[in-house]
C-alpha cells in the first residue's frame, strides 16, 4: 500500500463505515507494517480499556467529590491498588531498544493532497521540565509532527507544531530562561492507554504518565538512555533536541476543522536516534473534516472528565464541544441559574458560569459558547445538539443575550479570524421562559435582495440562504445590512431567530453536521454577526429582529479538504468483488 495518499484514504473510508482496525502489512518504501483505526469505534475503545476503565471513573469521580469516599468506601476499595499501578517505573532497559533505524525509513504518511509532507498523526511528545527533571513532571502531549518537506534536513529534522494553552510550551518557555536546548522524546506505539493518556486533559496534579499507567493497568516503564527520556514499551522513539529560540516552516496539514492549516514558523527537533522494538508497528490516524477517529477519543474522555466539569466550575453541570463544527468553534453548555430565584428569569449566574469556562483550560478556545440554564429543562442533553439550539433559540433575546469579546484568542487551527491564533468570541446565554414558536416554514411574503437565493429551512427557527460571493468585508458589510433591511420590510421572521448566510444553501440544510461545520469554522462573531434591527447602547450590541451570520468563504480563509480523484478510483477498486476491503467499505 502507498503511505502517500492511499493509505489515509483508506482509513477514512473505513472509520467512515464503522469498520474494523486495519493492519497494512506491506508499506511502500518502510519494512515496518502499519496499523489504523485502532480507537475507532467508542465500543471498541471501551472495550480495549475494558478492565480498568470503570476504576478511572471512580478516581475522577472521588477528584469531584472527595466525601464520597466516606459515604461510601466499599465502593472504592480497589483505588489504592490502581494508584501503584499510577507510579511510574524506571527500568534499565527495554523492548524499543531493540533495534534503530532513520526517519525515511518510518512509514511516509500523507494524509491530504496539499500536505506539506508526511506527518506523525498519533505521537505521544515527550518533554521533562527544565527545573525538575523526571516522569513526576513529564509532560505528554499529542502535537503534530512533520518528518520531511518543507525546510527540514532529510533524515535529521523533525517540525513540532503545538498550540497555545499546551504543556510544552511552559517546558519550552523555561528552556529559553535558561538558554539550553530543550529534549523531547516522540513515541508512537506502545500500550493503547500511552495514546489514549497524551489527548486526556487531566485534571491539575495528575500526570499523563500516572494516567497511562491506571488506565493500561501496569506501571508506566520509562529509562534513561544517553540523556534521553525514552518511554521502554513504546513501538518507535524518536530523540533529539529543540532550539529554543529556531523555527522553521511547518505545515500546511489538513486538520480537525475541514481545513489545511497553512504553514507558519514553528519549532523543530534536531534528531539523534530513532529507535525501535522488534516487530514494530506504526500506528497512525487520519484528520479532516470530522467525524474522524478522534471523535472516538473525545467521546471516550467525555465519559471519563464528566464528572470532574461541574467540581471545576460551581453551577456548571455539562459541556461539550461539538465535533461537527471543529470543536472549538462551537461550546455548548448546560449550567443553573439561581441569582434571582423571583420574577422573570433572565441571565445572570449563567453568565459568571460562562466567564468560568472561557477561563478554563482548552475552554477557553471557544468561539461560539451557548449556554443555557438546567431549571428550564432538566431533561437537556448536550450531545443531541438540534433539541438543544432549539430550546435556546425558543428562549434567547437577541436585543440581551449576546456578549461578545473581540481582539482576543481562538484556535490556532481557525482561519476565520483577523491573524493567527486572533478573532472574537460570543456568548450566547438563554434562561426563562419560551419566547416564541419556531417555524419549520419559510415566510409566504418574503423578498430577498438581488444576489440572494434559495433559501432552505435547517430545521425549525434556522434559515440557510444563498448569498453572493464573498468579495470584501466593506461590501460584505453593505450587503449583510441590505438583506437585513429587507426580512424587516418583507415577512413575519417571529419563529425565524436565526438566519445563515452561506454559499451554498442546499448543501448546508442537507444534515445537521454542514450547517454546524459551516456556521462556525467559516465565521468570525465580531465581524460576521449581524441582525434585523440592530442597536450599539453603551457599548452594547443586539438586534431586535433575526441574527444574521455570515457564513460564507472568505478570502482569508484556509482552503476546504478534498481528496484527490484518482486515489478515491484506486480505493473504489480494493472495495471490488474479491478486493482487501469488500464488504467493509
Amino acid at each position: 500500500m502507498d503511505p502517500n495518499l492511499e493509505m489515509a484514504e483508506v482509513q477514512r473510508r473505513v472509520y467512515e463505515a464503522q469498520g474494523p482496525a486495519i493492519l497494512f502489512e506491506k508499506v511502500k518504501g518502510s519494512p515496518f507494517p502499519a496499523v489504523s483505526n485502532l480507537f475507532g469505534t467508542l465500543e471498541r475503545s471501551r472495550f480495549m480499556f475494558r478492565d480498568t476503565l470503570r476504576t478511572v471513573q471512580k478516581i475522577m469521580e472521588l477528584k469531584a467529590n472527595p466525601p464520597a469516599a466516606l459515604k461510601k468506601p466499599f465502593s472504592y476499595l480497589e483505588l489504592p491498588f490502581a494508584g501503584l499501578k499510577a507510579l511510574p517505573m524506571k527500568k534499565s532497559g527495554g523492548p524499543v531498544l531493540f533495534g534503530k533505524t532513520q526517519l525515511s525509513q518510518l512509514p511516509q504518511i500523507k494524509s491530504w493532497p496539499d500536505d506539506g509532507g508526511p506527518f506523525v498523526t498519533l505521537p505521544q511528545v515527550l518533554t521533562e521540565d527544565p527545573d525538575a527533571p523526571g516522569p513526576m513532571k513529564t509532560n505528554v502531549g499529542m502535537y503534530r509532527i512533520q518528518m520531511g518537506g518543507n525546510e527540514y534536513v532529510p533524515d535529521q529534522e523533525v517540525g513540532l507544531h503545538y498550540q497555545i494553552h499546551r504543556g510544552i510550551g511552559v517546558h519550552h518557555s523555561k528552556a529559553v530562561a535558561k538558554g539550553e536546548p530543550l529534549r523531547v522524546t516522540i513515541s508512537v506505539g506502545g500500550p493503547p492507554s500511552y495514546t489514549f493518556g497524551a489527548v486526556m486533559p487531566l485534571p491539575e496534579g495528575l500526570s499523563e504518565l500516572m494516567f497511562a499507567g491506571m488506565l493500561g493497568g501496569r506501571r508506566f516503564r520509562w529509562l534513561r538512555h544517553q540523556g534521553h527520556f525514552i518511554s521502554a514499551d513504546a513501538d518507535f522513539c524518536i530523540v533529539g533536541t529543540i532550539d529554543p529560540q529556531a523555527t522553521k516552516p511547518e505545515g500546511p496539514f489538513g486538520d480537525h476543522l475541514g481545513y489545511y492549516s497553512l504553514a507558519h514558523p514553528f519549532p523543530f527537533m534536531k534528531v539523534d536516534a530513532v529507535y525501535h522494538r522488534k516487530d514494530a508497528i506504526w500506528p497512525f490516524t487520519v484528520v479532516g473534516r470530522p467525524p474522524q477517529e478522534d471523535t472516538s477519543f473525545g467521546a471516550l474522555i467525555h465519559e471519563i472528565t464528566a464528572p470532574v466539569v461541574p467540581s471545576e466550575i460551581p453551577g456548571l453541570h455539562e459541556m461539550h464541544a461539538v465535533d461537527e463544527a471543529g470543536v472549538h468553534p462551537l461550546l455548548l453548555a448546560i449550567g443553573s441559574e439561581r441569582y434571582v430565584p423571583y420574577g422573570e428569569r433572565r441571565p445572570m449566574e449563567l453568565l459568571t458560569i460562562a466567564n468560568a469556562v472561557l477561563g478554563f483550560g482548552q475552554a477557553s478556545l471557544a468561539k461560539y459558547l451557548i449556554i443555557s440554564a438546567k431549571e428550564d429543562n432538566p431533561a437537556l442533553n448536550l450531545h443531541a445538539v438540534e433539541p438543544f439550539l432549539r430550546h435556546v433559540l425558543e428562549r434567547v433575546e437577541w436585543q440581551n443575550d449576546l456578549h461578545f469579546q473581540t481582539r482576543t484568542t481562538i484556535d490556532t487551527l481557525d482561519y476565520s479570524g483577523t491573524g493567527f491564533n486572533q478573532g472574537s468570541k460570543v456568548v450566547i446565554a438563554a434562561a426563562g421562559a419560551k419566547k416564541r414558536e419556531l417555524s419549520a416554514e419559510l415566510p409566504s411574503d418574503m423578498s430577498l435582495p438581488n444576489g440572494f437565493s434559495h433559501p432552505r429551512v435547517v430545521f425549525p427557527g434556522v434559515v440557510a440562504i444563498q448569498g453572493p460571493k464573498f468579495e470584501a468585508e466593506g461590501q460584505a458589510g453593505w450587503e449583510m445590512d441590505g438583506l437585513a433591511q429587507s426580512l424587516k420590510n418583507h415577512g413575519n421572521w417571529e419563529g425565524i431567530p436565526l438566519v445563515v448566510v452561506v454559499d451554498d444553501a442546499e448543501f448546508v440544510a442537507q444534515k445537521l453536521k454542514n450547517f454546524l461545520w459551516v456556521t462556525f469554522t467559516r465565521s468570525n462573531p465580531s465581524h460576521d454577526i449581524y441582525g434585523v434591527s440592530s442597536f450599539i447602547q453603551h457599548k452594547h450590541w443586539g438586534c431586535f429582529g433575526p441574527l444574521l451570520i455570515d457564513a460564507r468563504i472568505k478570502p482569508h480563509h484556509a482552503p476546504p479538504l478534498i481528496e484527490d480523484p484518482a486515489i478515491t478510483r484506486r480505493v473504489d477498486a480494493l472495495a471490488a468483488k474479491g478486493g482487501p476491503l469488500e464488504g467493509i467499505i
